[in-house]
């Protein structure tokens, strides 16, 4: 138990170093991929703001990414929803490094992070 603590506030101290060393992006451009028929399509979606992608639905919460380095490490939070559903298909952040790292699980459509913009 003592040890799981120790990792845990070892992670938490982490994050926190990150946040502090990160910028804040204006949007995300994000790839996406229609299983179905192969196309792979760039989508540049400001913060806040709501793309469509086929039968789905992205909205781009927040971009983050380290000082001085758009595309390294960025990490953005996506809300993804399917046309006519409430509930989300994927909500979180979702790392342009490690797009397996937290994917969105989707039968026919894949989206991942490629970087932040800048205005």
């Amino acid at each position: 138990m003592t040890r799981l603590l120790a990792l845990l506030l070892t992670l938490a101290a982490g994050a926190a170093v990150a946040q502090e060393t990160t910028e804040t992006g204006t949007g995300a451009l994000l790839r996406g991929l229609d299983k179905l028929n192969g196309r792979a399509t760039d989508l540049e979606v400001r913060s806040g703001n709501s793309t469509e992608f086929g039968r789905i639905e992205i909205t781009v919460e927040d971009c983050r990414y380290p000082l001085g380095n758009r595309a390294g490490e960025a990490f953005a939070f996506l809300t993804v929803r399917e046309m006519g559903t409430a509930e989300p298909v994927f909500r979180g952040w979702m790392i342009a490094s490690s797009p397996a790292l937290n994917p969105m699980d989707h039968q026919r459509y894949d989206v991942w992070v490629i970087r932040c913009t800048n205005s």
